[in-house]
C-alpha cells in the first residue's frame, strides 16, 4: 500500500541556490508518514493515547534533483518493513509537473512504550500489529 501527500515548496524552504534545502526533505518525510498511518486508519495522536510511540532510529535521503519554489512534489510512503520490534517506511519525492524523481529516502522506527521502552506490539495492541503485516504485504 503506498499513499501520496502532495506537498507544495515554500519559499521558506529553499536554500541561496534557490533549491530547497535538504534538510526539508525530512520534514516532508514526517508530514507524508503521518498521512500514510492516517490513510491506514491510526493516526500518531491515537497510537500515543494508547501508549505506543515510534521513535525514529535511523534514516537515510539520496538526493537526485533539486525541487525549487513554488514546486509541487509529491512524497510516495509505503512501509517497507516490519519485523515486531521496527517498522522502515520509504518514501519517494516526484515533482508533480514532469514525474521527476527527486530523492528517495527511509526512515527506521522503534516500537516503544511512553517511556521509550521497546514493547512486543503482538501483546500489546493485536489490532495494531496486524495493520502493520497489512501494510507490508499490500504493498508486495
Amino acid at each position: 500500500m503506498t499513499v501520496d501527500t502532495r506537498i507544495r515548496v515554500r519559499y521558506k524552504e529553499t536554500d541561496q541556490m534557490g533549491v530547497v534545502h535538504h534538510s526539508n526533505y525530512y520534514v516532508w518525510f514526517e508530514v507524508a508518514r503521518t498521512e500514510y498511518l492516517r490513510k491506514q486508519g491510526i493516526s500518531y495522536s491515537e497510537m500515543e493515547k494508547r501508549g505506543i510511540m515510534l521513535p525514529l532510529t535511523e534514516t537515510h535521503c539520496k538526493y537526485l534533483q533539486g525541487a525549487k519554489y513554488d514546486d509541487l512534489v509529491i512524497v510516495r510512503t509505503y512501509m517497507s518493513r516490519f519485523s515486531g520490534a521496527r517498522i522502515t517506511m520509504e518514501y519517494d519525492v516526484f515533482r508533480e509537473s514532469d514525474n521527476c524523481l527527486l530523492a528517495k529516502g527511509k526512515t527506521v522506527h522503534a516500537i516503544t512504550d511512553n517511556n521509550l521502552k521497546p514493547i512486543n506490539i503482538r501483546k500489546v495492541d493485536p489490532k495494531l500489529y496486524e495493520l502493520f503485516i497489512r501494510c507490508v504485504t499490500d504493498k508486495n
